[in-house]
């Protein structure tokens, strides 16, 4: 053990999930201990191997409580204005996600919405559906653009998800889905080259996202403006991450793949090679049952396909306004349990180190180890699959962010 070991935080008489790979599926020490420095973990181990240097620490008697890494949700739409539950109804009186864009809903009602809103409204309008979020020990999301569909909305978009994370304590990945959507009586061919040739080159510039994104489907961008779309990004130094498969295979995970794609996400119609080509790419499958739940599909990710080809495989929310107003990534992890059939640890996994991976942040969070950011979920149950079995409020102890 190093002699010169400091820290200024110790948390003792825990139960661990460190989510580290091991001989156990969640890297579980029972009791263990948390140290943190500035911020970052420096010691993470049994309480009984504690340094002795550590001992006048400022402590804090976990009293047997589960600790996990802060939750991370890795897909959202969490910044948008405008309501549309009206298509609730719609979709109950039998109109599909596709009837409902052609007839101008969908997307392009957020759309008018958010182009129509200011920076600070659009701030305001998130702060509550962030607020949920924390309150479920979430310390890590991701928001994407995709509402403004022009430029100028795009980025005032991604620079309101940049002021949430000065607002609350939370870490904020950005992602730009100018592809989200053709723009309401837009040209096509001559949107994607304002995507390609001028937001993506400004949103680099100015640092506005760490990733582009795009929705690949019948509905939106073939294969082809996909791929332009995301040979722009590589330009220009941005990660990729793709809308795929989710209304009928169409080649996305392949597409994903191809591009070393972060992740590739809904998934529920990828075929076996797709799977095969995700697992030797190493992206991950983020799996997002809410939008399967609200739109009332049948077609299930290829779950054990996954599991053959080795995919990590994260759950997030999809928060948006349509097809996943959903606010609770503990109601996702329990949809995919109980509609998509992962296990409790891979949920757990879901929600920790593979959503760092989708979000290509596993070297700063995701699992409790030395030299990570200390964000922690302390929960008050018996047993970790209360957190996920049990539907409503959550059961968080405590969630400390950067090690407060």
């Amino acid at each position: 053990m190093q002699a010169d070991l400091k820290a200024d935080r110790l948390w003792r008489n825990a139960r661990l999930a460190t989510m580290v790979p091991g001989a156990s599926p969640l890297g579980v020490i029972e009791p263990g201990a948390i140290a943190a420095r500035g911020g970052r973990i420096v010691w993470v181990g049994p309480d009984r191997d504690l340094p002795g240097e550590l001992a006048g620490v400022e402590t804090i008697d976990c009293a047997g409580r589960w600790i996990t890494p802060g939750l991370i949700d890795c897909h959202t739409h969490l910044v948008f204005a405008g309501d549309r539950s009206d298509e609730f109804e719609r979709r109950l009186a039998g109109e599909s996600y596709a009837d409902i864009a052609h007839s101008g809903g969908g997307i392009a009602a957020t759309v008018r919405a958010t182009r129509a809103a200011t920076e600070d409204e659009l701030v305001a309008a998130a702060l509550p559906r962030l607020g949920a979020l924390l309150a479920e020990g979430v310390t890590t999301v991701e928001i994407k653009s995709g509402y403004g569909l022009e430029t100028e909305a795009e980025l005032r978009q991604l620079r309101a998800a940049g002021r949430l994370a000065q607002i609350r304590p939370v870490e904020v990945a950005r992602t730009y889905l100018g592809a989200h959507a053709v723009p309401p009586g837009g040209n096509r061919a001559a949107y994607l080259r304002e995507v390609c040739e001028e937001v993506i080159p400004r949103v680099a510039a100015q640092r506005l996202a760490e990733a582009v994104d795009a929705f690949h489907e019948t509905i939106a961008f073939t294969a082809e403006e996909t791929a332009a779309v995301f040979e722009s990004a590589r330009r220009h130094d941005l990660r990729v991450k793709l809308h795929a498969d989710q209304l009928k295979d169409n080649g996305g995970a392949a597409l994903a793949a191809r591009f070393a794609a972060l992740s590739a996400d809904h998934l529920e119609y990828t075929n076996e090679e797709g799977a095969a080509a995700l697992g030797s790419a190493g992206t991950v499958a983020v799996l997002l049952p809410g939008a399967y739940y609200v739109l009332k599909e049948q077609q299930r990710p290829p779950v054990e396909a996954f599991r053959r080809h080795g995919v990590p495989m994260a759950v997030a929310t999809d928060l948006n306004p349509g097809t996943s107003p959903i606010a609770s990534l503990r109601l996702c992890a329990h949809m995919a349990c109980t509609f998509f059939g992962l296990t409790v640890p891979e949920a757990f996994l879901g929600m920790t180190r593979h959503a760092a991976q989708a979000l290509g942040r596993l070297g700063s969070v995701g699992t409790l180890e030395p030299g990570k950011w200390c964000d922690l979920a302390i929960w008050d149950v018996e047993h970790l699959a209360q957190v996920i079995a049990w539907i409503g409020p959550a059961p968080l102890h405590a969630r400390v962010w950067r090690g407060k």
